[in-house]
């Protein structure tokens, strides 16, 4: 009798644990994200009018007249990789680069500018863009530093509506 007590015990606790994360997780989905906007890499997630995913990015003045900065071939890592944008939920990509809403890229692969010598001059980059305007949208979800799994939690943020809570640097919501 008193095994079965114990029994009896044990799986009303598991039970009601167990309904108590369900309606913790759905209150949580609810709940916006707070993102963390501290000093640090930012955390960019952008949609192109194209795929250049594998493309070299580089920067332009906001009349897009002249390159402001381009990597140097040795730049194109992150982590010890190369910093191809991560493929997110809905067609997101997260920037590994250092993208900014004067993005332009060239025609130049990463793996190929990564095996350069040296950075090619200004002018025969400005030469090689392929889109001078290519975001549809880019948003900064702040900190990078701030996410424990980026790809995982980014991918939630997108999947559960959440990504209006970043702030718009190109676009519309």
């Amino acid at each position: 009798m008193m095994r079965l007590v114990s029994i009896m015990l044990v799986l009303t606790l598991m039970y009601s644990c167990g309904s108590n994360k369900k309606v913790d997780k759905k209150k949580s989905e609810k709940e916006a994200m707070v993102f963390d906007y501290t000093a640090g890499p930012p955390t960019y997630l952008y949609k192109t009018k194209g795929d250049y995913k594998n493309l070299v990015p580089i920067t332009l003045s906001d009349d897009k007249s002249k390159i402001t900065s381009f990597p140097h071939p040795q730049d194109l890592y992150y982590e010890g990789n190369l910093a191809i944008p991560v493929e997110l939920e809905d067609g997101y990509l997260l920037d590994n680069r250092g993208i900014t809403k004067n993005v332009a890229f060239i025609d130049i692969t990463y793996e190929v500018y990564s095996k350069l010598t040296e950075a090619p001059a200004p002018d025969s980059l400005f030469n090689l863009i392929v889109d001078n305007n290519p975001l549809i949208v880019l948003y900064n979800c702040g900190n990078r530093h701030q996410f424990k799994d980026v790809k995982k939690q980014l991918n939630e943020v997108i999947l559960v509506g959440q990504l209006v809570n970043c702030k718009l640097v190109v676009g519309e919501e």
